[in-house]
């Protein structure tokens, strides 16, 4: 019996800090959200002026993620190929994301202080490798470092249809099952007009 040969390109994950901060920049620099849409309150985050984000508003959320990068508790977990920065996974204490505390398409099921996996961004040219699984794996790892007694998500299902990264950037229901997450309830969320579920893994 043979030996698998080792990944001629493996992917490594770790937690997102300061110290990655221009590669983080890097990744986000063609989108806007910069992981700040769940985290903040709907005016915390700001609207769009006419077709363009304003300088103003796009500084406050550069700057935002920049300070949650020196917290005790990372905002993400990224992935790196050959030393190059593809992905990034958000994560956080559910009670600290101030959106997600308002929601009422999905609503908080108990007190505990669960941590939440709210986006996937994987880099254009980067995807169907694999990098995605790599991030919820570290993102899992993560929060259980960081003490969380459970981990949530909130991903789409897409019933076998085809999404564009835009419906699927908070993952498929079926990458969350396969690693263990479990449904709880099936939300009042929609992503491409498809069911979005709260499902959760208890570490």
């Amino acid at each position: 019996m043979t030996d698998k040969p080792p990944d001629p390109n493996p992917i490594s994950v770790m937690p997102a800090t300061s110290e990655h901060w221009d590669d983080i920049q890097d990744l986000f620099a063609r989108t806007p959200c910069w992981c700040q849409y769940w985290r903040m309150t709907a005016s915390e985050y700001g609207r769009p002026s006419r077709d363009q984000l304003s300088d103003n508003i796009m500084a406050h959320r550069v700057n935002a993620l920049r300070r949650q990068l020196e917290s005790l508790n990372p905002p993400g977990v990224i992935a790196y190929i050959d030393g190059y920065i593809v992905g990034w996974c958000g994560i956080g204490v559910r009670q600290e994301m101030g959106r997600l505390v308002r929601s009422r398409t999905i609503p908080s099921i108990d007190d505990r202080p669960v941590w939440s996996i709210v986006c996937f961004l994987v880099r254009l040219g980067y995807r169907r490798r694999g990098v995605a699984r790599a991030l919820l794996e570290g993102a899992i790892e993560c929060a259980r470092a960081g003490g969380a007694p459970a981990v949530e998500a909130y991903p789409v299902d897409p019933a076998g249809k085809r999404l564009d990264t835009a419906s699927s950037y908070v993952g498929t229901i079926a990458m969350f099952e396969r690693a263990g997450f479990q449904r709880v309830f099936e939300t009042s969320a929609r992503s491409a007009g498809l069911p979005r579920w709260l499902v959760r893994l208890e570490l």
